[in-house]
């Protein structure tokens, strides 16, 4: 679903590359109970999905100012869902593990997103006859927090497309709007703006995926997957809904 873009500034300008969208469908009504209040499960065609989102972030700076080196520049893996607030479809995060600490805490400070200190490591490979390859592993190190391990290999197949109105591929990435909420519950909207996605097929080597063992949940069997090598985003800063 596409939404306005905000008329207000926006306040973050970032780039994600290399990112691997893997998806599982899983049990609408636990997941559900997974959710704060005010939050809705989103589903498609009766069915929940449940995200892990490996990629890499580089180029973030604030509106009007240049990246700083060190700090613009790291992998990220999320674990996030589908939801709705007040009708408003968006992304709800789970976690968001990232190799940055300066990053992390700015993160949890003013979005009040769960994001979480982690090792990462992440390199581009070629292959013979399969073209290159994304290898990536993450082992969380936060205090305090679930523990989470992930690795996996993945690749694009075919040809970029866009992704068609209505179908699946659109519900689970045409999405402008993220939640998040602080400690007493308050629930927040926060958008963001970019062209439609690039997107592949993918192929995926998972060798280690604890990710969803956080909120007591197991992802079985394969995963939908898309790959998509670059994307500009435009973010705003949260309100309350």
């Amino acid at each position: 679903m596409t939404l306005p873009t905000p008329t207000r500034p926006w306040a973050l300008h970032m780039r994600w590359l290399e990112l691997c969208f893997m998806h599982w469908a899983v049990d609408a009504a636990t997941l559900s109970e997974r959710l704060p209040t005010g939050v809705e499960l989103d589903t498609y065609q009766g069915r929940a999905y449940l995200g892990v989102v490996p990629f890499r972030m580089e180029g973030i700076r604030p509106r009007l100012a240049p990246s700083v080196p060190g700090l613009s520049a790291f992998p990220e893996l999320n674990l996030r869902t589908y939801v709705k607030v007040n009708g408003v479809p968006g992304v709800w995060f789970f976690s968001l593990d990232a190799a940055q600490k300066v990053g992390v805490r700015l993160a949890r400070t003013f979005f009040h997103l769960p994001y979480m200190d982690a090792r990462m490591w992440m390199r581009r490979r070629a292959t013979k006859g399969r073209g290159e390859v994304m290898e990536y592993a993450s082992l969380r190190t936060h205090a305090g927090e679930a523990p989470a391990r992930f690795a996996a290999a993945y690749r694009p197949v075919g040809e970029v497309f866009t992704a068609r109105p209505g179908s699946l591929e659109d519900w689970l990435t045409a999405r402008s709007v993220l939640y998040s909420a602080d400690r007493r519950g308050q629930v927040f909207r926060g958008d963001i703006h970019h062209v439609p996605w690039p997107l592949q097929r993918a192929e995926a080597d998972i060798r280690v995926n604890t990710m969803a063992e956080q909120i007591g949940m197991a992802l079985k069997g394969e995963p939908h997957l898309l790959y998509s090598e670059r994307l500009d985003v435009r973010a705003w800063l949260i309100v309350r809904t």
